[in-house]
């Protein structure tokens, strides 16, 4: 039988209820569940229609329980796990949850405490709430996406990395966080309305800033941060890879023209009539060598000039594997919980289900369900 909170980060206790969906909810659960909260995750029988599986690492780290909540014994089942709980995540449309039964009116009236999380990409209000949508479109609504990228005929997106990960789960645990703190204060739990548009616009805010005093243009590859600037871009090796330069405070400015050995015929770095001649300079240089051959010049210095490696190389990089920042289990390399904690470390617990349903009857059990058997011969639960 599956034991309750067996995390060992500094959540150990807390529980957590997932109503399985796709992206920002699976990954904001994944985060809990690497930090050690008990998270049990509600599936469809039938899975999901994307992801799923024993690779799915947005599953790891708890059990997968499958209910059909168009029956009103998985229904009641849900806010009898919900009475328990600390913590609801759910991923629908606006008003979906409501219909099924599980909205936070229902829960909350099951667990006046509970906190709430609903992840959507247009929030839970607003004229597009119940518009379809996808990280890019997201993105691109909150005049984010125009930015990414250095050329200025198309803006470029990096997966779904901007608005499902940074905008959307990592706010949707802030959310929950802060009001998990503020329920054991208050005695009374909330809503956390997590939308992807309003992180990723407050992922912004130092651009906001800087665009209002004038210090940011909106014109790609124009600015410090986006490749406007020789000494904070990427450039092309003799071997046809690339090397990533950061060097924007003025003593690693030096450490990198005294790496690349051009101290004498190199701009100053104020100089910004003479950009494109130092851009030159450095892209003729870079060029000479290969990646690897500037990646050993500058490791361990102040040059702020970095490989970009693959993800597979990345696994074997001295310092990610000193730190165990990527981590094998299960014959699959995976990132660490993280961030790291001086006593309650997390670990990772237990892999991806291989499918929807795995663990409902041992799961259901160690929540206090004990009427497991009735549910699986009504149908109401499945077993993988």
């Amino acid at each position: 039988m599956l034991s309750l909170g067996e995390g060992t980060g500094p959540l150990r206790g807390v529980k957590v209820v997932e109503l399985a969906g796709i992206g920002p909810g699976p990954h904001a659960c994944t985060i809990l569940a690497d930090l050690g909260a008990d998270v049990i995750r509600v599936d469809r029988p039938s899975g999901q229609l994307l992801g799923g599986g024993a690779h799915d690492l947005l599953t790891r780290g708890r059990p997968s329980v499958a209910l059909n909540l168009k029956q009103p014994a998985a229904v009641e089942t849900v806010l009898r796990l919900v009475a328990t709980a600390d913590v609801l995540v759910e991923g629908m449309r606006p008003g979906v949850a409501e219909r099924l039964g599980v909205g936070p009116a229902q829960s909350l009236a099951r667990n006046p405490r509970l906190v709430y999380g609903r992840m959507t990409g247009w929030g839970q209000e607003g004229p597009l709430a119940h518009a379809a949508g996808h990280d890019l479109t997201y993105i691109a609504t909150t005049g984010v996406l125009h930015g990414l990228g250095q050329d200025p005929e198309r803006p470029q997106f990096p997966v779904n990395l901007v608005g499902d990960f940074g905008g959307g789960s990592t706010y949707l645990v802030i959310g929950v966080l802060a009001a998990l703190l503020e329920a054991r204060s208050s005695g009374q739990g909330q809503v956390v309305d997590a939308a992807i548009v309003d992180g990723t616009t407050h992922l912004a805010t130092m651009l906001a800033g800087l665009t209002a005093a004038g210090l940011h243009s909106e014109r790609r590859g124009t600015n410090m941060l986006d490749g406007g600037v020789p000494f904070y871009a990427l450039y092309a090796t003799k071997d046809g890879r690339h090397v990533a330069v950061g060097a924007l405070e003025p003593q690693f400015f030096a450490a990198l023209v005294d790496l690349l050995g051009v101290g004498d015929r190199c701009p100053g770095q104020a100089e910004l009539a003479r950009y494109d001649e130092m851009q030159a300079l450095f892209a003729e240089v870079i060029a000479s060598r290969t990646m690897a051959e500037w990646a050993e010049l500058a490791e361990g210095t102040d040059a702020c000039l970095a490989p970009v490696l693959t993800p597979t190389e990345a696994a074997g990089h001295a310092h990610l594997v000193a730190r165990e920042t990527l981590v094998e289990r299960g014959g699959v390399t995976q990132p660490a919980p993280a961030p790291r904690f001086s006593r309650t470390t997390p670990s990772l617990s237990t892999p991806p289900p291989a499918s929807a349903g795995q663990d409902t009857r041992e799961a259901l059990l160690a929540w206090g369900i004990d009427d497991v058997d009735a549910l699986l011969e009504c149908g109401a639960a499945v077993q993988g």
